[in-house]
C-alpha cells in the first residue's frame, strides 16, 4: 500500500518565513505484482491451447499388393500450366481422361462437386492422386481438403510417371 514519512526533524527555524515541511510516499508494489502474477497464472491455466490441425493417413505395409475394379478406380492427374494455373486430369477406370479448365480456385472448387458427385454415386470408389514434381505443394493440399470435404477416406497418392506423361500427351 502507501506510506506516508513523518519522520523528519522539526527544529526551531531561524527565519521568520515557515519552510513547508515535505512529506514523503512511498508505494509498496508487492499487491500489484500479486494480483499480475495471479491474473497471468488464471489466464495461461484457463486459455485453450489451439490443437495442430493434422490429416491422419494410414500408410499400408511396403508388400502390400492390392487388386481393385477398373470401374472402382477414380485417377486424378495433376500438372501445373502456368504460374496462376494447374491442369486437372480425372478419368474413371480405363476412360480417356477428361480436364478440368479454369484457374487454381476454381479448377479445384469444380474437383470438388466432381468427386461429391461421383463418391456418391459409387461408395465403393477409390480415388488415386498423381501429382507431377513441378507441381505446386499447395496444389496437393488443396485437392486433398476437397476430397476431405467430400467425404473421401478411401484415396491414394503416387507420383507422376512416365506413362501417365505419355498418356496426358495423347489428349
Amino acid at each position: 500500500m502507501a506510506d506516508v514519512d513523518l519522520s523528519q526533524s522539526r527544529g526551531k527555524q531561524k527565519h521568520s518565513k515557515k519552510k513547508r515541511r515535505r512529506i514523503g510516499v512511498k508505494n509498496d508494489m508487492t499487491p500489484m505484482v500479486d494480483i499480475a502474477f495471479l491474473l497471468l497464472t488464471f489466464f495461461m491455466l484457463t486459455t485453450t491451447m489451439a490443437k495442430p490441425q493434422t490429416m491422419e493417413i494410414n500408410l499400408p505395409p511396403g508388400d502390400a499388393n492390392v487388386e481393385v475394379a477398373e470401374s472402382n478406380l477414380l485417377t486424378l492427374r495433376v500438372v501445373p500450366a502456368d504460374k496462376d494455373t494447374i491442369s486437372i486430369y480425372y478419368n474413371i477406370g480405363v476412360d480417356k481422361p477428361v480436364k478440368i479448365e479454369g484457374s487454381r480456385s476454381k479448377s479445384i472448387r469444380a474437383l470438388g462437386k466432381l468427386l461429391h458427385e461421383n463418391n456418391k454415386a459409387n461408395p465403393k470408389l477409390i480415388t488415386l492422386l498423381k501429382i507431377d514434381k513441378k507441381a505446386k505443394y499447395v496444389d496437393m493440399v488443396n485437392i486433398m481438403d476437397e476430397m476431405n470435404l467430400a467425404d473421401i477416406t478411401r484415396f491414394s497418392l503416387a507420383p507422376m510417371n512416365d506413362i501417365d506423361k505419355k498418356i496426358l500427351e495423347k489428349i
